[in-house]
């Protein structure tokens, strides 16, 4: 055969059984993965090019289910506020924004994704000034040169400060300029076949900037396309009372009332949530992509994440913008699930094995994509994260996982993505990182410049 064969490593395979090889092999052929099995490869995978992956853990490339890239050009401000502190003062900064600073900013935000184990991304973007140019597809164009799967989503604004919301007038649109924006995405880009590298996504932003009207016809349009909804909510206390004081209720009742809670939904963050709202979401088999980092960062909160999977509620991970999450590792975002969830539930509240599973099918039960990638099952998508752990910062760990998990953030060997080397020894293969960087880092300057 052609393809690839990694070898001699711990194999995670997170498959129905989800069964563990301490010595295992992964075979991969174009972009799907053919074969995972335990013990030396066998004769029949001898013509492939053969991978040592001696002291290494193979498993599932990380999902990541709610990020906002645009943001790497934000980063370090604000660095004390609370949500809507932090958004007053960012908010003119963004409309500002415009294609080449999109264009670095995202590049480097998914470069870096990439190094940190995700094969797959969503975005949710949803600033849009009137002369900024083709912003989504700065960030589509950016996701085609790192080489990751993308499904990001096209985000909206309606409501304005002057009618009650959290955003300045000049930087929302009107409901028209946004269906008709997220229809053409749609139509453009949206690509629903087997195996698909680009999804689109509808995602007006949250209760606080958004009107009644755009969320309903956000849903219907979504529906009418086969496309999924996303939206930021429960985040924090403040949008709790917010959602009391104008539609006296909460923002999961809310969300119920428009007919958001469905199989097709995804909400960002859930960190106030009662044990009605997540019974609500258990119904509806609506996900949340939990945000750990970001939710510490802005003192939003801790995530009830125990009691969400409890309850048969789907969750993922997510980084959530680089301008409240600065480091933006998926893995750190997969330690620091497994630390939260303990730390308010005691060491059983979260295994390690738990919070991998959230990283790998959890976000992609959130994307819709489990029966294509999240784990590593033969006929699935060649999406695989490679991690070395044989030098001095886990050496000596017993259970592989665990120093994954619970050690320092190793090397990462290899990363494919549909079965593409996207990163090599702990570098990006696809994209010059120095070149990145110097982008982002003028593309940053330049926006502060105004």
């Amino acid at each position: 055969m052609t393809g690839l064969v990694l070898s001699g490593c711990h194999v995670l395979t997170l498959n129905p059984r989800r069964d563990e090889y301490p010595a295992g092999y992964v075979a991969v052929d174009g972009n799907l993965i053919i074969e995972v099995g335990a013990g030396p490869v066998p004769d029949r995978l001898a013509g492939a090019r053969q991978i040592d992956a001696g002291g290494c853990l193979l498993m599932p490339g990380l999902v990541n289910t709610h990020h906002h890239l645009y943001q790497w050009a934000t980063r370090g401000r604000a660095s004390d506020a609370t949500l809507f502190d932090w958004l007053l003062e960012l908010y003119p900064v963004w409309a500002r924004i415009d294609e080449p600073i999109v264009r670095a900013a995202a590049t480097a935000a998914l470069a870096w994704l990439a190094r940190t184990g995700c094969t797959t991304s969503t975005d949710h973007h949803y600033v849009f000034p009137r002369r900024g140019g083709d912003l989504l597809g700065a960030t589509i164009e950016s996701a085609a040169e790192v080489g990751l799967r993308f499904h990001p989503t096209r985000g909206s604004m309606d409501l304005g400060e002057s009618s009650g919301g959290l955003p300045p007038d000049h930087i929302v649109e009107d409901i028209d300029t946004i269906i008709g924006a997220t229809q053409a995405a749609i139509e453009r880009y949206h690509d629903p076949s087997p195996g698909s590298m680009l999804r689109i996504g509808v995602a007006p932003c949250s209760p606080f900037s958004v009107t009644r009207e755009l969320l309903t016809e956000s849903a219907a349009l979504a529906r009418s396309t086969g496309t999924r909804l996303h939206t930021h909510l429960a985040e924090t206390d403040d949008e709790d009372e917010y959602c009391a004081e104008h539609f006296g209720c909460t923002p999961a009742e809310y969300l119920d009332s428009l007919g958001w809670l469905a199989d097709d939904v995804w909400l960002a963050h859930g960190v106030h949530l009662d044990d009605a709202a997540i019974a609500r979401l258990a119904a509806g088999a609506t996900g949340v992509a939990h945000c750990p980092y970001s939710n510490a960062r802005l003192g939003a909160g801790i995530c009830r994440t125990r009691a969400l999977l409890d309850a048969g509620v789907p969750v993922g991970l997510g980084v959530d913008g680089a301008a409240s999450n600065e480091a933006s590792s998926l893995l750190g975002e997969v330690t620091a699930a497994t630390q939260f969830a303990r730390g308010t539930g005691g060491p059983q509240a979260m295994s390690v094995r738990e919070a991998v599973e959230l990283g790998t099918l959890g976000g992609a039960r959130l994307l819709g994509r489990e029966a294509e990638i999240g784990s590593l099952e033969p006929g699935k998508l060649a999406d695989v994260a490679l991690w070395r752990l044989d030098g001095v910062p886990h050496a000596g760990m017993a259970d592989p996982v665990a120093a994954l998990v619970l050690g320092p953030p190793p090397p990462l060997e290899v990363l494919l993505v549909n079965g593409r080397v996207i990163v090599e020894r702990d570098r990006v293969v696809t994209v010059d990182e120095q070149q990145a960087a110097g982008a982002a880092r003028r593309a940053s300057e330049s926006l502060m410049r105004g």
